[in-house]
């Protein structure tokens, strides 16, 4: 396949989320004024309660078998290995350039959680479509196995992205609203990029209730403490209390729709007789299958209309300094990929996977992937740095243009 021929294939998905994304931001303009802040957040309890749970199990159930378990073991393994190592690069970065603390669990999150679906479903399909490539001549069997590949991705993903990255943001949320409601002023970076979002008409939102210049006299002291945050969020508490807590965020986290769809579409597609009653053309239930699908194709649209609408409020109010943005790119299009390759060549060598190079070229592919979209469902839900994520998305799905077009044609070249 020529780099021209993969340019375009690799590209198509990436423009289809740039152009709905600008569709999403005229409504949420103020020359449309549709989608709102307010019908933004009723969106997106629509999607993470319906439309997310309802295409996560419509593809697992249909697609996953108990041989197929049995034989692709490894790529759980190996999604699990993206979300650990993107969360130490992730980790390691926000050591290195020290962004606000809420915005450390955001950052974590963008750097371990890539769109391990929606992506997949369209590009491994639209490749096996393509003459030369070197996943055999038979294109129905290549988007038959890609389909089933991508699915299992996708479901799994979920799995991930509803429980790691879900708790990640849930306690960006909390500390961020703990810091608001008790006024603390948490140190930021000294940098002028960051400053550059507190003037103007932030300036006073900024400062602690106390600070305010027309509640002080100029020689007053200021009443309120600064504290710092590490100190005054976190609360001494017990070793019982912690666990107690800990096992309770757990099991809210396990009870989360997307999660319970995920456990329900895999036990429907391992236990022969459920998936019989479901899935199929004579199944006597496929009305609940083809009812679900019907809503699942919701949501890749709502997810990215409301990103486009973010994005009208990230460009102004963004906070984060370019080079947090910059490190994020550079995890998740130059580290990752490299990683991945070695992971996936190391299993192959001692005879973890198939001889399928399809199954490989996914599992590299995971390892390159763009950030996944649902972190803007959850920053929206928590109510945490949705204009940070916006602009993060802006400038990763940009450069994903290229990135993955790219390390496509690098993953099919070792393949070959």
């Amino acid at each position: 396949m020529g780099f021209l021929s993969l340019l375009v294939v690799a590209s198509m998905p990436i423009v289809q989320v740039l152009l709905i994304g600008v569709i999403g931001a005229f409504l949420a303009s103020g020359y449309s004024k549709v989608l709102t802040a307010s019908a933004r957040r009723d969106m997106n309890k629509v999607v993470f309660t319906v439309f997310t749970p309802s295409l996560i199990f419509a593809n697992l159930a249909k697609t996953v078998t108990l041989s197929d378990v049995i034989s692709w073991w490894f790529m759980p393994v190996n999604i699990a290995i993206t979300f650990l190592v993107g969360s130490a690069l992730g980790w390691l970065a926000c050591k290195i350039l020290k962004p606000p603390p809420h915005f450390r669990g955001l950052i974590m999150a963008f750097c371990s959680a890539g769109n391990l679906g929606n992506l997949l479903l369209i590009v491994v399909p639209a490749v096996c479509d393509e003459d030369g490539n070197p996943f055999g001549s038979d294109r129905n069997q290549c988007r038959s196995r890609g389909l089933s590949y991508s699915s299992l991705s996708m479901a799994l993903g979920g799995l991930f992205i509803w429980t790691y990255t879900y708790s990640l943001m849930q306690k960006s949320g909390k500390l961020y609203h703990k810091m608001q409601s008790k006024s603390i002023q948490c140190p930021a970076d000294s940098d002028e990029e960051h400053l550059e979002g507190f003037k103007a008409g932030d300036e006073e939102a900024a400062l602690p209730a106390s600070a305010r210049p027309e509640e002080q006299n100029e020689g007053s002291q200021i009443e309120t403490p600064l504290l710092s945050c590490e100190s005054d969020v976190a609360n001494n508490k017990g070793f019982w209390t912690n666990l107690k807590e800990a096992v309770h965020q757990l099991i809210e986290e396990l009870m989360a729709p997307p999660t319970i769809s995920a456990i329900i579409g895999f036990v429907v597609g391992l236990v022969p007789w459920l998936k019989s009653l479901i899935i199929g053309e004579g199944a006597p239930l496929r009305v609940i299958q083809d009812s679900l699908e019907l809503m699942g194709n919701g949501t890749i649209p709502c997810i990215t209309l409301i990103l486009g609408g973010n994005l009208t409020q990230g460009l102004r109010k963004s906070v984060l300094k370019r080079t947090v943005i910059m490190a994020i790119v550079c995890i998740r299009y130059v580290a990752m990929p490299v990683i991945g390759i070695a992971v996936v060549r190391v299993a192959h060598g001692v005879g973890f996977l198939p001889h399928d190079p399809l199954y490989r070229y996914v599992l590299m592919m995971q390892f390159a992937l763009p950030p996944a979209m649902n972190i803007g469902t959850m920053a929206q839900l928590f109510d945490v740095g949705q204009e940070e994520c916006s602009v993060i998305f802006l400038w990763t799905y940009l450069v994903a243009a290229v990135a993955l077009t790219t390390w496509s044609t690098v993953f099919m070249s070792i393949l070959s």
